[in-house]
């Protein structure tokens, strides 16, 4: 299991090299957990998390359901704050699933990356 693991941060740090968050274009970094997901848009110049969303206080759905609500949760909250694009950070994996379900809710709640 350490080795799973050890190859997820491995493939994490090979695409957060590539890509780096601004406050006008944040990073979009999401985490999944075998029960939840999570997701923040981050400014990496000045190290600060500009908003986040999660599931965790959804009790219904199937996790790639819950996984749609916090893709349009996201998006929601940084159109608020007057953010409309951004760079999408997969947290190394595999874009399928919980993770291309939250990225395609995201783009329909008016993202772009």
């Amino acid at each position: 299991m350490l080795k799973k693991l050890e190859n997820r941060l491995a493939r994490a740090n090979r695409v957060r090299a590539r890509i780096t968050g601004t406050a006008s274009k944040p990073r979009l970094s999401v985490f999944r957990s075998n029960t939840h997901i999570s997701v923040q848009a981050i400014d990496d110049e000045n190290g600060v998390t500009l908003c986040s969303a999660h599931d965790m206080t959804a009790k219904s759905g199937t996790k790639t359901e819950r996984a749609t609500t916090v893709g349009s949760a996201i998006a929601e909250a940084m159109i608020a704050k007057g953010i409309k694009t951004c760079v999408f950070d997969r947290g190394g994996y595999l874009y399928h699933g919980r993770v291309k379900a939250l990225a395609e809710a995201a783009r329909a709640g008016g993202l772009a990356f």
